[in-house]
């Protein structure tokens, strides 16, 4: 049985190895525009490592006590030609499926395999020779896979039991290490092989296999709202969500329903230059750990922020995870009932973000996070769809202090104050993500004067408070000052639980915009995180086109609702009144008053409605992928 197994681990790297070689030879002249070669070839023994050692697993823990067993062997053999064609075919349909979408066989590779009649035919008669020439060579590398994994011989006779459970036990550590494929906090994902913003190359490190197969296991992910909280007409759906975000007039694009032109406020009038954006994602700071929303002292340096900046102190959150906060602020994307968008299938890439709006007019585009960027799969997401610039922890070669989760908030404030200091015509995107305020709590000494335990999320958030405020004390006496327009807003509150459907005390957030340029004042409207990019563009001038759904909130008639999934729940703020969408049950309505007060009221039909449209809308462009800009 050793002899099978080894046999399919040099063929399937050898074969694997030099099919990625020719495409990226193929697509040389991308490959090369990244340098990305080196990367590309190393990547993929990762991902191929992984994919072998599951082909190879069953064997591996049967071998040991079964080596020699006739039946044993033929079954293996079965086994390893079904995982080779497997492989072969998925390898051979891979240069006409890129040249049909520009990546590997992906989830649309799975939702032809629906259509077995359609799909065969539309082969047939528009790749006829294509098709013929792969079916010629899936016989030949299938009778090749034939010879070399079929038969099997005996290769432990007159092993002791002793050394067979050696055997085992290293089996067992090699299948697990290599399946893995890292020690790190999360097993391996494309994320980890992405290194570019060329979305076809960074899908090269991977095997087309190994791409379907993780776009399949991703769809559990994708959860139909329509199942759970009913069903609405597709055009009503898109009619509410147009009329409810201000959208007049006619759908412009209907590929992109929602494609409108952002509106661009006096205040971005007179600037010299287009401003540099900067969007702090402060982790797991709830408005109530703060001076000027809560009822704490933890957050001075935020509270005196507060005073000077465009402060709006009826922000919500759009869910409880870090990935919610990302999909609203960096692509004001709503939330649903399915996963968050970073880590979908469908979109890594051409999916629409800030960074994607930004690059045609000449914005640098970078991502900052102090931890592993494959994480969540922000890594993939976010350089598959218009940033430029990934800085993650290897990225940070010196480090002020580095735990658990990564490097420290100072160290990230380092890094914006390093890319925005650099002379320079061409204005810079920046989003930064924080990782210090996150269990178990680690920041480095000498900052702060700990209260109690100094392992506690109360004494974090001093440590992050403490870099957020003299991250911006050194800002105001730079020369990008003037020229820099600053969001600092929370992703989500922490340990967000309670025994309301919605509880709307832990979505509360601070959220605010400075620079040099924008007017202090506070802002009592309630905001949806998903306003807070759509507010940013109008202050930029931009008047491009862009599909967000949030308000600009430069127009004073603007806000007044927001969106959030907990859990199962989807909940819709609008004034005081809160509707609350579960699964399999009819709506609820509550009075919601501060800080913490719910009075149960008859539903409103109409609102119900309104509701139903916003948690089904996501899912709907999701799947159309209707949610980016015309020519991406």
């Amino acid at each position: 049985m050793y002899i099978q197994i080894l046999s399919f681990i040099g063929a399937a790297f050898l074969l694997l190895t030099l099919s990625r070689l020719g495409l990226a030879l193929w697509q040389w002249r991308r490959v090369s525009a990244v340098h990305g070669l080196g990367r590309v070839m190393l990547g993929g023994l990762r991902i191929d490592a992984h994919l072998v050692a599951l082909g190879v697993a069953p064997g591996l823990l049967l071998a040991p006590w079964m080596d020699g067993v006739p039946a044993a062997m033929w079954l293996l053999g079965l086994w390893l030609q079904i995982v080779w064609l497997l492989i072969c075919l998925l390898e051979l349909s891979t240069p006409l499926f890129i040249v049909e979408y520009d990546t590997r066989p992906n989830r649309i590779y799975i939702d032809y395999l629906k259509y077995p009649q359609e799909v065969f035919g539309m082969l047939w008669r528009g790749y006829r020779g294509t098709a013929v020439l792969v079916l010629v060579l899936l016989a030949l590398v299938g009778w090749i896979g034939h010879g070399l994994f079929a038969a099997g011989r005996p290769t432990l006779d007159g092993m002791g039991w002793l050394m067979r459970v050696v055997l085992w036990l290293a089996g067992v550590a090699l299948a697990f290490l290599a399946i893995r494929g890292t020690l790190r906090h999360r097993p391996i994902n494309p994320s980890n092989v992405a290194f570019c913003g060329d979305a076809l190359v960074n899908t090269l490190p991977l095997n087309s296999l190994y791409n379907v197969l993780y776009a399949a296991y991703c769809l559990k992910n994708e959860r139909a709202p329509a199942d759970a909280y009913g069903k609405l007409p597709d055009e009503e759906v898109i009619d509410t969500v147009r009329r409810c975000a201000g959208l007049a007039g006619e759908v412009m694009d209907p590929a992109i329903p929602t494609l409108h032109a952002a509106r661009a406020s006096q205040l971005a009038a007179g600037q010299r230059r287009p401003r540099n954006v900067v969007v702090i994602v402060e982790e797991s700071l709830g408005a109530r750990f703060t001076g000027f929303l809560g009822d704490t002292a933890l957050t001075p340096c935020l509270d005196a922020l507060s005073a000077e900046a465009w402060t709006f102190t009826r922000a919500y959150a759009t869910g409880t995870r870090s990935v919610r906060g990302l999909e609203a602020l960096a692509a004001g994307f709503p939330p649903a009932l399915s996963e968050a968008v970073l880590r979908l299938p469908d979109t890594q890439s051409r999916f629409f973000t800030l960074a994607q709006y930004l690059r045609p007019q000449g914005y640098k585009s970078h991502f900052v996070y102090g931890g592993e960027a494959h994480f969540d799969n922000m890594k993939s997401f976010f350089m598959g769809n218009g940033f430029d610039v990934l800085h993650d922890q290897p990225t940070f070669l010196k480090p002020a202090f580095s735990g658990t989760w990564g490097v420290s908030d100072e160290d990230m404030f380092g890094r914006i104050h390093e890319i925005l200091s650099v002379p320079s015509e061409q204005p810079q995107l920046v989003l930064a993500f924080s990782v210090s305020n996150h269990s178990p709590w680690e920041y480095p000494a000498g900052r702060i004067e700990p209260v109690g335990e100094p392992a506690s999320v109360e004494n974090t958030v001093r440590y992050a408070d403490w870099a957020l405020g003299r991250f911006f004390e050194q800002a105001r006496t730079q020369p990008y000052w003037e020229d820099t327009l600053f969001l600092v807003a929370a992703d989500h509150d922490a340990r967000v639980g309670g025994r309301d459907c919605i509880p709307l005390r832990h979505f509360h957030i601070p959220a605010l915009i400075l620079g040099g340029s924008v007017v202090p004042r506070l802002d009592a409207r309630i905001v949806s995180q998903i306003d807070l990019p759509v507010t940013l563009l109008g202050l930029l001038g931009s008047n491009a086109m862009h599909p967000m759904i949030g308000h600009d909130l430069n127009d004073p008639a603007a806000g007044g609702r927001a969106l959030m999934q907990y859990g199962e729940n989807f909940g819709y703020l609008k004034g005081d009144l809160l509707t609350v969408l579960e699964p399999q049950r009819a709506p609820t309505l509550w009075r919601y008053g501060l800080p913490d007060s719910y009075q149960s009221l008859e539903v409103d039909a109409g609102l119900a409605r309104e509701a139903l449209a916003h948690a089904l809308w996501p899912h709907q462009v999701y799947r159309a992928r209707g949610y980016t800009l015309p020519g991406c």
